[in-house]
Parts: structure tokens; sequence; C-alpha cells
């Protein structure tokens, strides 16, 4: 799986109209989200690092809401955006996700082992948790 990730505001109108996971790593204004939107209609996910999670409007959250995309709170650990602009989630981290699934442990222990062993997010972990392939 990978995360585009987005580090500034002009990047948002050039990227694939295909995205459906991103990253923004810079402070989004509502007039950004909007456009990210509006450029990737087949988003679900929008990540941001915590310290800019608090700075975003009720608005901007009840509207992605009724877009059915995500907003969720994460980093992209050791992410070098210079060599790639995607950040891709290990194969092996997706298998192991699929083998405590098989295993029967509950959505909370396999967020909470994961976050620990991969540095992923547990809201990513959620994600990745509740797409089809995992139905």
């Amino acid at each position: 799986m990978k995360i585009r990730v987005v580090s500034s505001r002009e990047e948002i109108f050039t990227l694939n109209p295909n995205e459906r996971v991103v990253h923004l790593a810079f402070r989004p204004s509502n007039k950004d989200i909007f456009g990210l939107v509006e450029t990737c209609p087949k988003l679900e996910v929008v990540q941001l690092p915590k310290s800019y999670m608090g700075t975003v409007s009720k608005s901007v959250e009840m509207f992605l809401e009724m877009q059915r995309i995500e907003l969720i709170e994460g980093d992209v650990w050791g992410h070098r955006k210079d060599l790639n602009e995607y950040y891709s989630i290990p194969s092996s981290v997706i298998e192991k996700i699929r083998e405590m699934k098989v295993e029967g442990k509950s959505a909370e222990d396999i967020g909470v082992q994961i976050s620990r062993e991969s540095k992923l997010d547990p809201e990513m972990i959620a994600y990745i948790l509740n797409k089809e392939a995992f139905a």
C-alpha cells in the first residue's frame, strides 16, 4: 500500500486523480482540502501530523465525513520526499496484519502491536484493517 506524500499546497493540483491515501506534510487551509478532494475524486484517507490536526476546522471535518473520506492523525516516519513521493507500507506489515486477523486477534490488539513494531499510527492500521481486502 502506498501513501502519497504532499509537502506543499502547490502540489495538490498536480496529483494523480486516482490517489486514495494522501499525507499532507503542511498545515492545510480549508481551500487546500477542498482542492484536494476536487483533484482526487477517489480519495479515501487524508492523513495529517498530530500538530496539524487541531487546526482543522469543523466545517472541513464535516465536509470530509460527507464525502466519506477519513481524516486520520499520523506521520510517515523516515520518509524522504526528495527520493520518492510515495511512502510505501511494507508488504510484511500488511501480511502481519492479515495473519493476526486470521488468528482472531482484536482490532485494538493488532493496532497496538503493529504500531509498536512498524511505527505506523493506530488510525492507519485501523484503516488497513477495514479495507475490503481484509473483510
